[in-house]
């Protein structure tokens, strides 16, 4: 029970090298590898998930993220890699980002997560 604490905590706490590996094997799985980011890294962010400059080709993950479960942060770091090939949302993004077959319950997830913060919570 105390190791099970322990690597939860461990995995809540953010690690851009972490993140990094993360990113290079999504990349490798679901894109083949073809898909390029300058850099990856958590940042603080309040209101949204992730960010990608398509022109730079950074990834940022809302450090808040890291405590997320492990099928939800790939789910966010799938998202901001389909950006470096489509800076919109529209359908050639949208079938880049469903090659991650969770994609549809991590977006849920986070809907959900966003709503009850929203609810509860008044800026």
């Amino acid at each position: 029970m105390s190791r099970r604490l322990q690597q939860r905590v461990e995995r809540s706490r953010p690690s851009d090298d972490r993140l990094a590996g993360r990113a290079r094997s999504l990349n490798e799985r679901h894109f083949g590898g073809r898909l390029r980011c300058a850099s990856i890294g958590f940042a603080d962010m309040s209101h949204l998930w992730g960010s990608c400059t398509f022109t730079t080709g950074d990834i940022r993950i809302a450090a808040r993220a890291a405590a997320l479960p492990e099928w939800v942060l790939d789910y966010l770091i799938v998202h901001e890699l389909a950006h470096l090939e489509h800076s919109d949302h529209g359908p050639a993004f949208r079938e880049l980002e469903g090659r991650y077959p969770l994609s549809e319950r991590a977006r849920g997830y986070l809907m959900a997560l966003d709503h009850s913060a929203a609810a509860g919570a008044v800026d």
